[in-house]
């Protein structure tokens, strides 16, 4: 308890202290004297508005006030009314230097008067400095030097430097720096104005920097930045973010050491209106035969230089009526030389067309710690960040960058016919080059676009293994993968991902398609061989995609809808053909009871079709129960149809097939041979007696013809087939009757051959598979209310026996017979054309 009672005491004289050493502060008294002819003035004035804060005053010998203004010579004595004056007022020290009528103050430049002597408020030293447009003037900072900020950019310790110059009378500001970075020095012409910025708890007592006398240097400003080792440094031009000056020209110079190498980028950049010249960069490089290196803003800037080099912004003469804007903010990386940067690599797209290969940074979390950047390098001088190369010509790039894992390639490529009748049936085959694999670069994404004419033709894909569809059950293992999905804007239909070891022989689908080779895996390069597809332009198809599949004796085929994620689109149609080898059997299993879906309008369906004995088991998808595993002995189509689902109701089928060899049943073969033996006893039994009943007719005497006269001897007639007459019957009506028959010699040619007609009729599927997929159920026989759309299938017709045939009536002439005609008019088959 008197432990506790101890605690309480000292936090309460604390808090007396504290607030003693306030009021003593408060009451202090400040007195600032300022030499004659020192030509500096001080001024105490309010600064930023602090929320809840209590009004505060000077206090002098006159009266109090919020404004105190002390001149050279002066000597003024106040103090503050309130105990926290630093958040109430600013003082600003400005000291003005006359290099025009007497000589200038070089040297170290002081600060006057010492922070001893002032009030601890937020200050700003300002030096004013006054010079011929024909003299140099040059700031130099000592160690640490500076880091110049953007806007809206803040220093940690609070401390800037503010630094303007002039042309004419216009105020022209060079930047905004804080400390600890790589400005050494700045040199400008006709005049400098320095502010520093010093928090009012800063204990700086020192400017800082130092003034020289330089010559003419002819442009805004020369900036000045050492680099000692591996870093970066982000500067900007003259009034950045506004305009730079028209016609002007400001330079920038580095100093690298000698065994690192620099590259420059643009961050950002504008460009104004010119009536006259051109703005540009210009680049004086060691070494270089063609000192300065022009480059316009939006070229790729210089990388991988070794040494020091020189940056300069030229201005052009903008227009009066709109000028625009001329503004740059770049950044300068300085990083040891790696072992990439010396190799040259060829990439030769010379013999492709509709190409084109990017290099770029992987996406990662950026670091406030210093990371070496990574830079492509075209012809080794023209660096950057990302890189694009186009087809039709050879390049040569190397690389700037301590790890090249933070690079990856994404490469696009167009595969296109416009004309059907010279396409059809020609293949492409899909590989990445050698030229792209032999990159040190890991390749992200291969993407083919495959573009055909609208219903003239469709695609069908062959891989050099068969594939396996990506599943959850059954992931994809390997280094990369297909996705394979439609390259129309308006459908939003994909395939799936696919890889090698699977069994999916082919697949093709309807029009446009994209085709994405994607590696997970650096691995990818040791099974480069593995991939490889081929794409063949073949006849138009109406169905979205066939799926030709053979599965393995070893493991279970997953098969999943495209779109597994989404749901198979509205009115789409899929299917697979499934093949059976001979001595197997093929299981098919379902992997839930029912869709889930819900049609909004029209019917889903499923067919399972034999091909063998075509026959098929129909399921409506939004009504009825999936099948159970059922049993195949022979090659079936599963063929899946949608309507248009409702919302949230998408339709979605994952499926699998497993083979299992043919089990043969004993009882069958004893029967198969029992029955086998009795045929053949059998056949011998009948072969021994009709030899024994010919021997017995050859030992008969020779036959002797007697003639008999009430034999008929005219030849039989054919019997009727009519037993009616032909008025009587309905011999007359025709149920097909073929032009041919009647107007064959209208539709011969001049070589007297048949021409056909042309008739517009239906053309099944005509792919690469030998049998087309099973039609879905007509949508008016199951849901009447449907309306059909032109995605829709046809309305049904009725069957053909119910149809009604078609007649010719004749005129009842006194001519025409009315017997019975033993030669039925339907097997007529005499010619109707002229005679021979």
């Amino acid at each position: 308890m008197a432990g506790l009672n101890c605690r309480v005491t000292i936090a309460l004289l604390g808090v007396l202290l504290l607030g003693s050493a306030r009021l003593q502060r408060g009451a202090e008294a400040f007195e600032i004297a300022l030499p004659r002819e020192s030509s500096i003035t001080v001024l105490i004035k309010p600064g930023a508005p602090t929320p809840l804060a209590k009004s505060c005053n000077i206090i002098t010998s006159k009266k109090p006030t919020t404004t105190l203004h002390i001149k050279s010579g002066e000597r003024t004595v106040f103090t503050f009314s309130c105990q926290n004056p630093e958040n109430h007022f600013i003082i600003e020290i400005q000291k003005n230097i006359d290099c025009m009528s007497g000589p200038c103050p070089f040297g170290e430049v002081q600060l006057q008067p010492s922070t001893s002597s002032l009030p601890a408020l937020n200050r700003t030293f300002i030096w004013d400095v006054k010079a011929h447009k024909s003299i140099g003037l040059e700031l130099q900072f000592s160690i640490p030097r500076l880091r110049q900020i953007g806007p809206g950019e803040s220093c940690p310790d609070g401390v800037t430097h503010s630094i303007s110059g002039q042309i004419d009378a216009t105020v022209v500001k060079i930047g905004t720096f804080c400390s600890n970075g790589t400005v050494s020095r700045i040199k400008m012409q006709e005049g400098v104005k320095m502010a520093l910025h010093l928090p009012w708890f800063h204990p700086r007592n020192v400017s800082g920097f130092s003034i020289a006398n330089r010559s003419s240097i002819k442009r805004l400003c020369i900036i000045e930045s050492v680099f000692e080792g591996e870093g970066s440094a982000t500067l900007m031009s003259a009034n950045y973010p506004q305009g730079f000056p028209e016609d002007e020209l400001m330079t920038w110079q580095f100093i690298i050491p000698a065994h690192l190498r620099a590259s420059v980028s643009f961050l950002n950049f504008n460009l104004s209106n010119c009536e006259r010249k051109e703005e540009r960069v210009e680049y004086y490089i060691p070494g270089s035969t063609t000192n300065p290196e022009v480059f316009k803003l939006g070229d790729k800037q210089p990388g991988n230089m070794a040494g020091n080099f020189n940056l300069s912004l030229q201005g052009c003469d903008q227009d009066a009526q709109s000028p625009g804007i001329l503004r740059l903010q770049f950044q300068v990386l300085v990083q040891h030389p790696q072992n990439e940067s010396n190799k040259i690599y060829v990439v030769d797209l010379s013999n492709e067309r509709a190409m084109s290969l990017t290099i770029e940074p992987r996406p990662v979390k950026q670091s406030r710690k210093f990371v070496p950047g990574c830079f492509v390098c075209l012809e080794s001088r023209t660096c950057s960040t990302n890189l694009t190369l186009t087809s039709g010509s050879k390049h040569k790039i190397s690389f700037l960058c301590d790890d090249l894992t933070r690079l990856w390639m994404n490469v696009e490529k167009t595969i296109s016919c416009t004309d059907h009748r010279y396409c059809q049936r020609k293949s492409y085959p899909l590989q990445v080059p050698s030229d792209i694999l032999q990159l040190p670069v890991e390749l992200h994404d291969f993407s083919w676009k495959l573009l055909v004419p609208k219903d003239k033709l469709s695609l069908v894909l062959v891989p050099a293994q068969k594939l396996q569809q990506h599943t959850h059950e059954k992931p994809c293992s390997t280094s990369f993968s297909y996705l394979v999905a439609s390259a129309i804007p308006s459908q939003d239909l994909y395939f799936g991902s696919f890889c090698p070891g699977g069994s999916i022989e082919q697949i093709q689908v309807k029009q446009n398609v994209s085709v994405t080779l994607r590696t997970f895996a650096p691995s990818f390069r040791q099974e480069a061989s593995r991939q490889g597809l081929v794409v063949s332009f073949i006849p138009y198809f109406k169905e979205e995609g066939v799926f030709t599949v053979t599965p393995d004796t070893k493991s279970k085929v997953y098969l999943r809808t495209p779109n597994w994620d989404r749901g198979l689109p509205s009115l789409t149609s899929v299917s697979w053909n499934i093949s059976v080898p001979r001595d197997q059997v093929a299981c098919l299993t379902f992997f839930k009871e029912r869709t889930g879906v819900v049609c909004q309008t029209g019917r889903a369906f499923m067919i399972i079709q034999e091909q063998h004995t075509r026959a098929e088991e129909i399921f409506s998808l939004d009504e009825d129960v999936l099948p159970k595993p059922s049993f195949h002995h022979h090659s079936f189509w599963v063929n899946i149809s949608n309507c248009s689902p409702a919302s949230g109701k998408q339709l979605d089928l994952l499926f699998w097939v497993t083979l299992t060899p043919k089990t043969v049943d004993l009882t069958v073969i004893l029967v198969a041979v029992v029955g086998g033996g009795a045929l053949l006893l059998f056949a011998l039994g009948l072969i021994i007696c009709c030899v024994k009943k010919k021997k017995k007719k050859t030992n008969k005497g020779p036959a002797v013809g007697v003639y008999n006269g009430n034999i008929n001897t005219e030849m039989p007639r054919q019997p009727k087939k009519f037993p009616k007459g032909r008025k009587d019957n309905d011999s007359h009506v025709y149920a097909v009757i073929e032009d041919t028959m009647v107007y064959g010699h209208l539709l011969q040619d001049s070589g007297g051959s048949f021409l056909q007609p042309e008739v517009d009729t239906y053309r099944p599927f005509q792919g690469t598979v030998g049998v087309r997929p099973p039609s879905p159920p007509a949508i008016c026989s199951r849901a009447p209310t449907a309306k059909l759309t032109t995605e829709e299938l046809p309305p049904c017709s009725p069957p053909e026996s119910e149809s009604e045939p078609y007649t010719f009536s004749h005129p009842n002439n006194g001519d025409v017979s009315s017997k019975d005609t033993d030669i039925p008019l339907l097997n007529t088959q005499e010619p109707v054309g002229p005679a021979e």
